[in-house]
């Protein structure tokens, strides 16, 4: 008889004391959350419809919602590969709504007990508001954030943002100015009547920021319909250097790109600088600390591709009808760098339960085009199929590619995978020559630390623990950025032992046997200040063969055989599969799931089944062995006999 080989004892050690954790990602387990004010005639009354989105994993989940300022909660659990959405009430609306400058409690504290997940916002009026921001998890919140907004019109609507403290004892600087001090779950709101873009907020301990315009037209053209602007923006130690656009089915959109760096220098591919904002520069070149300028593109261009000598942040915009030509209302959305596409993104489309414009909902799927080909979607917990299909643009000089992919199961997680990498944006549409409509947000993406960092055979500090490696021979290079000044000191650890011999260097390599090891990169930087960056590093087995039985015949050798009995034994023969995946092998029949168990049976009907096995190995990669089931019982029956 043969049994399922998982791997060699050490790498089985292995998946158990890393099946909890994750990639920095925009997935994780404890969020923090605020709103600002709305535009004067939109408060939060009953006709407003706040809603706080949870996309589940692959793993089913429970958590709570808490409500900081009113010391209540909501319990929510999600089945594998479902969504929950909690609809706020009236008072929970008033409890979160942010509308005096100053320190208070209207935050929303969400934990996931069992599982990671995904979390987004969502506010929507039935006449003029649709917005959707991602909800950073804590792990990928910072201290340093730069403002990036939109025009502001010289009216009663304001520019503003909203920090929520996740440490007591939390100081607040706004452009190196004290303004506030929280303690965990503490708001710090603020208004402007211009267009604060660029400015620059630190804090003591790591915040989630959001920017919360009330009313913005988007681009500045002096237009008279705009929207509020709500976005969490991404601390600045994730900004990347590297960035690609992608345009909605709007056709026209807006980019806007702020400068962290002394002598900053940007390149774009694809796009066309904007001489007529208020406030943005009119050059690319040696921009400093708080510049920022705005771009205009269109799908003429296929894409915006940008390069910087220094990190940069970038938001991309829907713009108002009167720019498009279309049915759009402003919306934003941040945009990482290609530095932070990932292998896997979870994430769900935003169909409100309530009365709404919205009719179509997307998601803005961008990968490398070499692999775009590669590039899968599982709906719902269903077999991963190609989005081949999809009509794909592509910008050449960047070599990426995007395309958007309609949505339509609202109760259903979309897992979107690609070995290469992919970064998902989602919009969200009226319908032609109708209502005004649109929204804008982050789907998912990678959020790993960018400036100060080391890589092991190329792949990132902060996704060793998903990507054990086969080799072992690892080649580790630093990259040291975003301080503004050069290196002094780097010490390399293994287990807390230092490598004495690779020390101040950026570049080494060093043979590992199997097992699992902590690497550490210490910094000692001219001004005095250090920084410790640490990676979990696993070396496994990683023989990859797959092969399934029924009744011990091989699943190839299926076709040439039929069965008499109905009952059919099936068994999984298995090597190197995907260490983190709690369900790393599935079986269908006829397409549709059926279990995840290594060995399992079944009684059939007579005819003939499709068996498949779908098989996640250790390196991301997939295989499908699929086998044709033939079923036909015979039976007898036997004449009565007199004697």
């Amino acid at each position: 008889m043969k049994t399922i080989k998982y791997f060699l004892l050490t790498a089985t050690l292995f998946v158990l004391s890393i099946f909890s954790l994750q990639a920095q990602s925009t997935e994780g387990k404890e969020f923090w959350l605020t709103f600002g004010q709305f535009f004067t005639q939109i408060q939060p009354a009953s006709n407003t419809n706040i809603e706080i989105r949870i996309v589940g994993s692959d793993q089913p989940t429970s958590g709570r919602i808490y409500f900081t300022n009113l010391g209540t909660f909501e319990n929510f659990s999600i089945n594998a590969n479902e969504v929950f959405t909690h609809s706020l009430d009236l008072a929970q609306k008033i409890a979160v709504y942010n509308s005096t400058v100053g320190v208070s409690n209207r935050s929303v504290y969400i934990i996931s007990y069992n599982a990671p997940v995904t979390v987004y916002a969502f506010i929507q009026h039935p006449n003029v508001v649709d917005e959707v921001t991602y909800v950073l998890p804590v792990t990928a919140l910072g201290a340093e954030y730069y403002h990036i907004s939109n025009y502001t019109l010289p009216t009663n609507y304001k520019d503003a943002y909203a920090i929520v403290a996740t440490q007591n004892n939390t100081h607040l600087y706004h452009n190196k100015e004290y303004i506030a001090t929280l303690n965990a779950g503490q708001v710090y709101y603020n208004t402007s009547s211009t267009d604060m873009t660029g400015a620059q907020i630190t804090s003591t301990n790591p915040v989630a920021y959001f920017t919360v315009h009330q009313y913005s037209p988007v681009p500045y053209f002096g237009f008279s319909h705009g929207c509020i602007l709500v976005e969490q923006m991404a601390p600045v130690n994730t900004w990347g250097k590297r960035f690609f656009v992608p345009v909605t089915l709007f056709e026209k959109d807006i980019v806007r790109i702020v400068v962290s760096q002394n002598n900053t220098n940007i390149e774009i591919e694809g796009g066309t600088l904007r001489n007529d904002v208020p406030g943005a520069q009119t050059t690319l070149n040696n921009l400093k600390p708080g510049d920022f300028v705005e771009l205009d593109f269109t799908n003429d261009y296929n894409g915006c591709y940008i390069q910087a000598n220094n990190p940069v942040g970038v938001c991309v915009y829907i713009a108002n009808t009167q720019y498009t030509g279309l049915h759009s209302l402003p919306a934003m959305s941040w945009v990482p760098g290609i530095e932070q596409s990932i292998s896997k993104a979870l994430i769900a489309p935003f169909i409100p339960g309530t009365y709404t414009y919205l009719t179509h909902h997307y998601a803005l799927v961008t990968t490398p085009t070499a692999t775009r080909d590669k590039t899968m979607v599982s709906i719902g917990g269903a077999l991963p199929v190609s989005l081949n299909g999809e009509t794909w643009k592509e910008h050449s000089a960047s070599g990426m590619s995007f395309c958007s992919v309609q949505l339509t199961q609202g109760n259903a997680s979309y897992v979107f995978t690609n070995p290469s990498g992919v970064i998902i944006m989602g919009y969200g549409t009226g319908p032609n020559n109708y209502q005004l409509a649109s929204y804008f947000y982050l789907a998912y993406s990678a959020m790993r630390d960018l400036d100060v960092a080391f890589y092991g055979n190329e792949i990132h500090f902060q996704d060793f623990k998903e990507n054990p490696f086969c080799e072992s021979l690892v080649e580790f290079r630093a990259e040291i950025d975003g301080k503004g000044i050069e290196t002094d000191t780097i010490k390399w650890f293994i287990n807390e032992t230092e490598e004495v011999a690779e020390r101040n260097k950026l570049e080494w390599e060093k043979t590992f046997s199997l097992g699992e090891y902590e690497i550490k990169m210490w910094v000692h930087f001219e001004n005095g200040d250090t920084l410790a960056k640490t990676g979990t590093l696993a070396i496994i087995n990683c023989n990859q063969e797959s092969a399934f039985y029924a009744n011990n015949v091989h699943h190839e050798a299926l076709k040439d055989t039929t069965f008499c009995n109905k009952n059919v034994n099936f068994l999984a023969e298995i090597e190197g599969l995907h260490p983190t995946d709690p369900e790393p092998i599935k079986w269908y029949i006829d397409d549709v799931f059926e279990t995840s168990q290594a060995t399992w049976n079944k009684p059939f009907e007579n005819g003939t089944y499709e068996i498949k096995l779908v098989v996640h190995y250790d390196n991301d990669t997939y295989a499908t062995l699929i086998g044709t089931l033939k079923v036909q019982a015979l039976w007898i029956k036997i004449r009565n006999v007199r004697y």
